[in-house]
């Protein structure tokens, strides 16, 4: 497609859709209409992981804060009922988990997740959470991955303020 968004494949399995490959532009967003059917899918608590086979991820965004599945993280179940919005990160890919036992292993990698980002929110300085945070993410993506994400995603994640990831981000520049 012209735009950079890439074509969504779909499998229709008893009138539910399932997602191989959400369609992205090159900078990792999701296209608006794959946004919706994701939430949608997330809201009737279906489980989808994040395929650990490649560099991806999705920044979920809930009421107040900001949560990141990276590789191998499951989404979906009564984690995720409050998710207003997602960001993907990188080419998303979601696969369906097959069995009990991928089901735990991505439970694991959920937890994991989240501790990562645990370790950096316990520092008690915004301007230090945000350069790891942004440092972390440009070691687990690429510089050009990192830049186009929002302010308002890696602040959420952190619980600081849009304008000290952008402050940070400037002092990187120099």
């Amino acid at each position: 497609m012209g735009d950079g968004t890439q074509r969504v494949n779909e499998k229709k399995t008893d009138s539910k859709i399932k997602i191989d490959q959400l369609g992205h532009s090159s900078s990792g967003i999701l296209a608006l209409d794959n946004i919706q059917q994701l939430l949608e899918q997330l809201e009737a608590k279906e489980l989808l992981v994040v395929n650990p086979r490649r560099k991806n991820g999705l920044i979920l965004y809930k009421k107040y804060h900001a949560e990141f599945a990276g590789p191998g993280a499951i989404i979906g179940g009564e984690f995720d009922l409050g998710v207003t919005n997602v960001l993907a990160v990188g080419g998303i890919s979601l696969v369906s988990p097959q069995n009990s036992q991928e089901k735990k292993q991505a439970y694991k990698m959920r937890r994991q997740w989240v501790r990562l980002t645990k370790q950096i929110i316990d520092n008690p300085q915004p301007t230090e959470r945000a350069q790891v945070i942004l440092n972390q993410f440009e070691h687990w993506f690429d510089m050009a991955t990192v830049a186009d994400l929002p302010d308002e995603a890696f602040a959420l994640l952190v619980g600081v303020l849009p304008q000290t990831i952008r402050k940070v981000r400037n002092i990187e520049l120099l």
